[in-house]
């Protein structure tokens, strides 16, 4: 088994190796920190440039987020969008998402980005139906992970992805622990993993990123894969 302890010094080296944030991104993050413990919800810095190459990589014209939160994985994807497209951003909170909507001003991307807030499944619901998401990114509330998931994968495109974040939860989903999150992630996680709708990957990337990739119908998976 390979296991690398991440020094400050190696994380450094990571960030110093990846894209590098810019201006309005590492003033959201400033921004945000200065609010107290309330920014550990907040993305770690190396998951906005895999937020944004992900983008890319599919092509992504319609993104849904849920769990905008103060606006650092939503300036991400919006920044790696195409001038028509379009980021649909839910979230509960008018007060944090303020902060978001400055940001997505200062960095010239507002008008790729529609807000809504109430709750998250109550909008999805009403989304079209069909398939037409290139890729969903959900970093919010984690009961809800499995309803938010229900909801995103009919509505995702082949190919198209859905993204999420806490899936190791600081570590506790290795534990039978009595932490309702932790209870809930580690049924998200047994969710995603049995569905045949989906190819996915949990990666140990800040506290845990699953990719997920939506099927075409007609593909099929080898044993083992």
């Amino acid at each position: 088994m390979k296991h690398l302890v991440m020094t400050p010094e190696l994380y450094r080296y990571v960030l110093d190796h990846n894209p590098p944030l810019d201006e309005v991104q590492t003033g959201l993050i400033e921004r945000t920190h200065s609010l107290g413990g309330i920014a550990m919800m907040q993305i770690a810095p190396e998951q906005a440039p895999l937020l944004a190459f992900l983008v890319r990589l599919v092509g992504a014209r319609q993104v849904v987020e849920i769990g905008t939160f103060t606006g650092f994985s939503s300036l991400s994807m919006a920044k790696a969008l195409p001038k028509d497209g379009r980021l649909l951003a839910l979230d509960v909170s008018q007060e944090w998402t303020s902060i978001a909507r400055e940001a997505w001003e200062r960095a010239g991307v507002a008008d790729r980005v529609e807000l809504r807030i109430g709750p998250a499944a109550e909008t999805l619901r009403r989304l079209p139906a069909e398939p037409w998401i290139d890729l969903a990114f959900v970093d919010a509330d984690k009961p809800g992970y499995i309803t938010y998931w229900e909801e995103l994968v009919p509505r995702v495109r082949p190919g198209g992805l859905i993204v999420a974040d806490n899936v190791l939860y600081h570590g506790d989903v290795a534990d039978s622990g009595i932490y309702e999150n932790a209870q809930a992630i580690r049924a998200f996680n047994d969710h995603v993993k049995a569905d045949p709708r989906m190819d996915s990957i949990l990666l140990p990337i800040a506290d845990g990123v699953t990719i997920a990739r939506r099927r075409d119908e007609a593909e099929t998976v080898s044993p083992g894969l």
